[in-house]
């Protein structure tokens, strides 16, 4: 579900506000969009009510990003961060995939450099941890 559908609190808006921050932080030169998804009837239907979705993507041409937009999905199960599922788009579709749900790897014709691969690890690290109850250092 659209990220601003799920602002329902001063807490939540503050912490999907942080998240843009992480990202921002690992890809300075990213653009959020709260609102990836159309609202149209098919849309509706295959949206995730338990997800918090965004997008971001990237100005200009950069050689080292494959992807023109990555959408993110923050996957919730009783208020608890399940997973991260993420896609990499650029000018010819659908990219790579990424999911924390497993092994953390990447799938697709045309993966990420390795060292945004890695930065892209280190901005799911970060959201979890954001929203780790408190007293959980796992």
């Amino acid at each position: 579900m659209n990220a601003i559908e799920k602002v329902a609190s001063i807490e939540l808006a503050s912490k999907i506000a942080t998240v843009v921050n992480l990202f921002r932080q690992q890809f300075p030169a990213a653009r959020v969009d709260l609102s990836p998804w159309t609202n149209d009837p098919e849309t509706r239907r295959n949206l995730d009510p338990d997800s918090i979705d965004l997008s971001f993507s990237f100005p200009g041409v950069n050689r080292h990003i494959s992807s023109r937009c990555i959408l993110v999905q923050l996957r919730f199960q009783a208020d608890n961060l399940i997973g991260i599922d993420a896609a990499g788009f650029g000018y010819q579709g659908k990219q790579w995939s990424f999911s924390t749900i497993g092994n953390w790897e990447y799938r697709g014709h045309q993966l990420p450099a390795p060292l945004l691969a890695d930065r892209f690890k280190q901005f799911c690290r970060d959201v979890y941890q954001l929203f780790s109850p408190p007293g959980d250092l796992g």
